[in-house]
């Protein structure tokens, strides 16, 4: 077709299978941008709230950890919600996190080119994507299922080759030290590096034609059917976005710490789900943005450096996550419900 490509959220008419209409866009759009101003603000709230109990939480030194800390989260919590937006999900990225950090290390260890490490990193997650895909598409098993069990399997794998035990880069990381360096003032490239992920996928979500499929795929597949658009393209790709953006972000742990253990990334799967529908993405798919995702990891990481500095347990931290996850769920299910 000559011209510009059509979004499925531009057509017109009356809604077709779970479809749209021009109003609904309106509404949908207007729910969206109050979601991202809410998370904005919850950032402004927990700040001034931590700053209260501890004013050096406003120091530069505390902002630049925040944004240290979210980076490898929000560069992981960007490929979720990428594929959260196309209506499936991935638990297994905390395993796929921990697998490339180890694999990297060892790599390199063994004499492998930084590189070509690098490389070989991100093949081997673009695999682990590409299976999780076929399970999920030609296995029929629901994402959450088959990434679960994905999950306990590379997370078997990482203890029996460990041992339980750390593994430390006894090498030069040469080239690949670039994945986490800290730059003037303390902040660290890995944060450049998040955004400029957060960027490029905002731009493939919202202005080219796979970002249009990839929203048809996830809020209304028999629209997506009826457009020709290809389900289980798009949903493979989405897959493998989200399995080398954690490969990414263990990259990111492995530069910085030089080591890695073998529950490195255990947790990661909450936090940057949690990022991701704190930022507005709906766990029924079709709708979301990696604006959101990314303002969601800057406010977790927020909450975990908060606590620290206000002398809280570590281990309230996790619950602070699983009471916010559901006080978001609930808001994002008030909002879808007046966005239709």
């Amino acid at each position: 077709m000559a011209g510009a490509p059509t979004s499925f959220l531009s057509l017109k008419g009356p809604p077709v299978e779970g479809g749209v209409s021009e109003l609904g866009v309106s509404r949908l759009s207007s729910v969206l941008a109050y979601r991202e101003v809410g998370v904005l603000a919850a950032i402004l709230g927990f700040l001034a709230a931590f700053a209260a109990v501890n004013p050096s939480m406003l120091s530069a030194e505390a902002i630049t950890r925040v944004l240290n800390l979210a980076s490898d989260r929000g560069i992981v919590a960007v490929g979720v919600a990428f594929l959260m937006i196309g209506g499936e999900f991935d638990l297994s990225v905390g395993s796929v996190y921990g697998l490339s950090a180890l694999t990297f290390i060892e790599l390199v260890n063994h004499g492998v080119d930084p590189l070509l490490a690098v490389a070989l990193v991100l093949a081997i997650a673009a695999a682990i994507g590409v299976g999780n895909a076929a399970l999920t598409l030609y296995g029929g098993i629901p994402s959450f299922i088959a990434t679960l069990g994905t999950m306990w399997i590379i997370r078997a794998f990482i203890y029996v080759y460990t041992g339980g035990l750390s593994r430390f880069a006894e090498a030069d990381l040469g080239a690949a030290s670039l994945f986490y360096r800290e730059l003037a003032g303390g902040l660290a490239t890995s944060a450049l590096i998040f955004a400029a992920v957060a960027a490029v996928f905002h731009f493939i979500l919202t202005s080219t034609p796979f970002g249009n499929h990839l929203q048809a795929v996830g809020g209304a597949p028999g629209v997506a059917r009826a457009l020709g658009i290809s389900i289980t393209r798009v949903k493979t790709l989405a897959f493998i976005a989200s399995s080398v953006l954690a490969a990414v972000g263990g990259l990111v742990y492995a530069a910085r710490f030089k080591s890695v253990e073998a529950v490195t990334g255990v947790e990661l799967p909450l936090e940057v789900i949690a990022a991701s529908v704190i930022g507005g993405c709906s766990l029924q798919g079709g709708v979301g943005t990696i604006l959101g995702a990314a303002l969601g990891a800057l406010l977790v990481s927020e909450i975990s450096v908060g606590l620290v500095l206000a002398g809280v347990p570590g281990y309230w931290y996790i619950g602070f996550i699983g009471a916010l996850l559901v006080v978001a769920g609930v808001i994002n299910q008030r909002l879808g419900w007046r966005g239709e």
